[in-house]
């Protein structure tokens, strides 16, 4: 392995290991950025393991600032220069330390001086072969830190892998730890929940979590769908229908793809059995539990607005005989939701790529429906009460009116003349509107 490998930082991290071996300590690359490397891709970051206590760091980089809480961190020009920590069944140096960390793939370390891998785990090994397993003690590694087990599923689902059977049979028994009431816990599984967003297949990571007993800690809402039979109009499950449409959606909009795996979630709670048939009328109503999740993982106010409109959002129609009335009417509802046409199209997408039962929609499905969207943005309609070309200051002065809920009952009514012709948003169209009003009082 060449440190040519090293894209980002290259010469910085040779830089910090140099002057941590000329103040006669000893310096590894460690963790995530030897598996990366392991596999021939440049790591995003780069961590240093040294036996140079925190304060002797300090003393040899002035610029270097302290970070570590729970074991000693220093960040020298944004690289983390760790102190090696007291391992169990203490060893020599770096052995000590790599056998605390979580699993074998990333207890691993490099030494520049030598151009050699430290591996005491067999981390290269279960790397070759997409094996996740926990550093020495499963059950003491877990324990240490439980948020370790989604992680563990983050990283059989990345490489495409699968747990060793006794890291498999620690996360069953340990499955329970996950405990999203502590907000810390929550936050960091929201961490965990992005990155999986971003990977080629996040489906394998909800499969994983299913299979471990954790995706009912994280997200009940889903879990509880996975024998959820799709109905007349699907040929898959409601789970095998949500991660399909997941995987469909870009991984560089991980929000979005999220709600892809959520937006069925609501089936769960609207399945009623009508004349005979499975039916999930109105689900896309059904939020409540999908927002409970959301809240105990620390997602923001805005990123859990935008998983729930997109949610209520899903199902509204927009085929190739849609009229420009019906796309203006969805334009409007998008507009409330503060949801863009895109984001639309794109879960419409990838929830028809998700139904087994049906064709997909060819590039010229999606042309046409993209077209009826453009034509009606062309044409400068209404698709908020704000875009109407009369105040409510106006309403109040024509209709002789004291301010209140019935000005915006007027411009609710003005506002369904626009969307049914957009022509008459005009002022003097819309003051003539008011005429028969103005008769009224």
């Amino acid at each position: 392995m060449e440190i040519l490998i090293l894209r980002k930082n290259r010469e910085l991290v040779l830089r910090i290991i140099t002057t941590l071996r000329q103040g006669g300590y000893k310096a590894y690359i460690v963790g995530g950025a030897v598996r990366d490397m392991l596999l021939n891709q440049s790591p995003g970051d780069v961590d240093i393991l040294t036996n140079a206590p925190a304060r002797a760091v300090a003393t040899l980089f002035a610029k270097s600032k302290q970070v570590g809480k729970s074991f000693p961190v220093c960040l020298v020009e944004g690289v983390e220069v760790a102190s090696c920590r007291a391992g169990e069944g203490a060893g020599s140096f770096p052995m000590a330390d790599l056998a605390m960390r979580d699993f074998t793939i990333n207890s691993m370390a490099w030494d520049l001086a030598t151009d050699t891998l430290v591996d005491p785990f067999g981390g290269k090994k279960d790397l070759g072969k997409k094996i996740i397993r926990f550093t020495r003690d499963p059950e003491k590694r877990i324990l240490e830190d439980p948020l370790r087990m989604i992680r563990a599923c983050r990283f059989v689902a990345r490489f495409d892998g699968r747990l060793a059977a006794s890291s498999l049979k620690a996360i069953l028994t340990h499955a329970p730890l996950m405990n999203l009431s502590n907000g810390v816990a929550g936050e960091r599984t929201h961490q965990e929940l992005i990155k999986a967003m971003k990977l080629a297949k996040p489906s394998l990571f909800f499969k994983k979590l299913h299979e471990t007993g954790l995706l009912g800690k994280i997200f009940p809402c889903l879990d509880r769908c996975f024998d959820l039979e799709g109905g007349p109009h699907h040929g898959e499950t409601v789970f095998e229908h949500s991660l399909l449409v997941g995987d469909a959606l870009p991984a560089n909009r991980p929000i979005l793809r999220l709600a892809g795996f959520l937006h069925d979630a609501g089936k769960f709670d609207a399945a009623k059995i009508i004349e005979g048939k499975l039916s999930f009328s109105g689900h896309e109503t059904h939020i409540a539990a999908v927002q409970t999740d959301l809240e105990n993982l620390r997602f923001s106010s805005r990123q859990r607005t935008y998983i729930l409109s997109l949610v209520q959002a899903h199902m509204r129609p927009l085929t190739e005989k849609s009229t420009p009335k019906a796309v203006r009417r969805l334009l409007a509802m998008l507009d409330s939701y503060d949801l863009s046409f895109r984001d639309f199209l794109r879960m419409r997408i990838a929830d028809k790529k998700g139904n087994l039962a049906k064709p997909h929609y060819t590039l010229s499905d999606i042309r046409i429906r993209f077209n009826k969207i453009q034509d009606e943005l062309g044409a400068l309609s209404a698709f908020n009460i704000n875009d109407l070309d009369i105040s409510g200051t106006k309403i109040i002065e024509l209709l002789d009116l004291e301010p209140g809920p019935e000005v915006g009952r007027i411009k609710e009514m003005l506002f369904e003349k626009v969307l049914e012709d957009p022509c008459l948003n005009t002022r003097p169209l819309l003051e003539q509107l008011l005429v028969p009003l103005k008769k009224q009082q």
